[in-house]
């Protein structure tokens, strides 16, 4: 029977809907228990802003058709670098830009922190890309296997890398980097800071939303050039794209690449957002938690939007906000934040990919 519903139903999604309705209910609940809803909400807007680029590199994958990428640490590792050497060089304790203004200072040391994580990932993503064209049909399961395995292989890395800072590497040892390294010197916080305005307890991150939307924004032109149009179809439907003449290997090796570099700016920005970057194992599930955001927001493994980012990452931060305070309050003593992160995350994947009907899914 075709009634309204229904309609919604196919629509929206039912994994959509569910999602957004138990967000909904913690919504209430958190009201229920007299929580600071204000912060709460401020929390949601800079968890938003810092984690969506993340999200978003998984929409050049998908729509490039390599499908959902588990692999993004390997652009993550490329922006950590990026920032490593900033602070090894020192750049927002300059005397000339913190004369300007301190602020200044730091919006140089995270942009260059940036520049060079996109020119690393631009490399670690065609060699990755090369590496997917001849697993055609497997890159799910590449993606994760590889991913891990760079996280181990820069476990050794981080150890044997030639940085000096006192930041930077273990205080005793001398040499090796910290598991934990504090941005308070470099570029902590500058993009929440910047124009930010408050009520009360509510805070509005204005420069970081305005950078995360800038980053959709020039995604989404992509995606509607001549070369994001030609990738689409490759990833769409191979064959007919061979046909009609696009170079199907060399579409996918470029969408591979943006979500690299994604990755890379991605992980600066949720960085500074904490105030410290985490090496060794700390980027680990990452892709893990960003495919969990954009199949939140509708995205299938063939289909990826900007929308189901900005969706699919406001659910997600909004539900990891309140959920676990929530928890907490029904559950007194009860230390389940991560196990808590886990089955959400986890369990969003496993249900969203089951409900994708072979990837043809609706928006």
């Amino acid at each position: 029977m075709d009634n309204p519903l229904k309609k919604m139903i196919n629509k929206f999604g039912l994994p959509r809907i569910i999602i957004a309705g138990f967000f909904i209910l913690l919504v209430i609940g958190a009201s229920a228990f007299q929580m600071n809803m204000p912060q709460f909400f401020g929390d949601i807007l800079r968890r938003w802003g810092m984690f969506g680029i993340l999200a978003l590199a998984m929409v050049p994958a998908v729509q490039c058709g390599i499908g959902l990428n588990f692999g993004i640490s390997m652009g993550i590792v490329g922006g950590l670098l990026g920032g490593i050497i900033v602070i090894q060089l020192n750049i927002a304790q300059n005397p000339s830009l913190v004369a300007i203004h301190p602020l200044f200072a730091a919006w140089v040391a995270i942009l260059v922190a940036i520049l060079i994580g996109v020119v690393l990932a631009t490399g670690i993503g065609y060699l990755y890309g090369q590496l997917l064209n001849r697993v055609k049909g497997s890159e799910m399961t590449v993606t994760t296997y590889v991913g891990f395995s760079v996280i181990a292989f820069m476990n050794m890395v981080w150890m044997l890398l030639p940085f000096d800072n006192g930041e930077l590497i273990w205080p005793n040892a001398g040499k090796g980097m910290r598991n934990t390294i504090s941005l308070a010197s470099s570029f902590s916080e500058v993009m929440n800071k910047t124009m930010a305005f408050g009520m009360g307890d509510f805070l509005f991150p204005t420069g970081l939303l305005l950078f995360f939307f800038l980053m959709c924004f020039l995604v989404w032109l992509f995606m509607r050039s001549k070369t994001g149009m030609a990738m689409t179809a490759a990833g769409a439907n191979p064959m007919f794209a061979k046909a009609a003449g696009i170079n199907v290997n060399k579409m996918r090796l470029i969408g591979t690449t943006i979500s690299t570099v994604l990755a890379a700016v991605g992980i600066l920005v949720y960085a500074q957002g904490f105030g410290f970057m985490q090496l060794y194992n700390g980027p680990m599930m990452m892709g893990f938690t960003s495919v969990a955001a954009v199949l939140i927001g509708g995205a299938t493994p063939k289909r990826a939007l900007i929308v189901h980012v900005l969706i699919g990452t406001f659910l997600f931060q909004g539900i990891m906000t309140l959920g676990l305070p929530v928890v907490n309050q029904i559950i007194p003593e009860g230390n389940l934040s991560e196990v808590m992160r886990m089955i959400i995350s986890n369990g969003i994947i496993i249900y969203a990919l089951t409900q994708a009907k072979g990837g043809d899914g609706r928006e």
